[in-house]
């Protein structure tokens, strides 16, 4: 029960970015901002995180089921942190308009992704595979961060 508590609350707070829009963080700003022509529109970020924040949830639990031995408290740690960093890229970039720190931030999570990842890879399991789209959606949005940044 407590495997899918964990994994639960790493849904939830994974969906808390997806509420910035709904709250209206993302508007006329942004709108006007300089950005690389690879920027999809809008519609597509809803479902692209809905899809990829049911694979870390997916992935958490397979994860947390292993019991492993790798530094289970700072795997978990890290990844509580890396939920927390991605929640407040939204708001850096959209509520406070601040792309330089949001890339600084979104830097940040590639790294812990990337640590996250190895540790789940030290399972055994395919947890760590699970999070690939998410390592390659994170890298495009770090891309799409530092266009804006540099154009901007």
């Amino acid at each position: 029960m407590k495997t899918v508590s964990l994994a639960v609350i790493s849904l939830v707070i994974g969906w808390l970015p997806a509420l910035g829009g709904l709250l209206g963080m993302v508007g006329p700003w942004y709108d006007a901002l300089n950005k690389s022509s690879l920027t999809p529109p809008g519609w597509v970020f809803g479902p692209a995180w809905s899809v990829l924040y049911t694979l870390i949830g997916i992935s958490l639990f397979m994860y947390l089921r292993t019991g492993s031995k790798f530094m289970p408290v700072v795997t978990l740690t890290v990844f509580g942190v890396h939920l927390l960093l991605n929640f407040l890229w939204s708001v850096l970039f959209f509520r406070w308009h601040s792309p330089g720190f949001a890339l600084a931030d979104i830097l940040v999570l590639c790294l812990s992704l990337v640590f996250i990842m190895y540790a789940f890879y030290r399972t055994g399991t395919t947890a760590w595979y699970l999070l690939v789209p998410y390592l390659l959606w994170l890298l495009f949005a770090t891309y799409l961060n530092l266009i804006i940044v540099v154009l901007n």
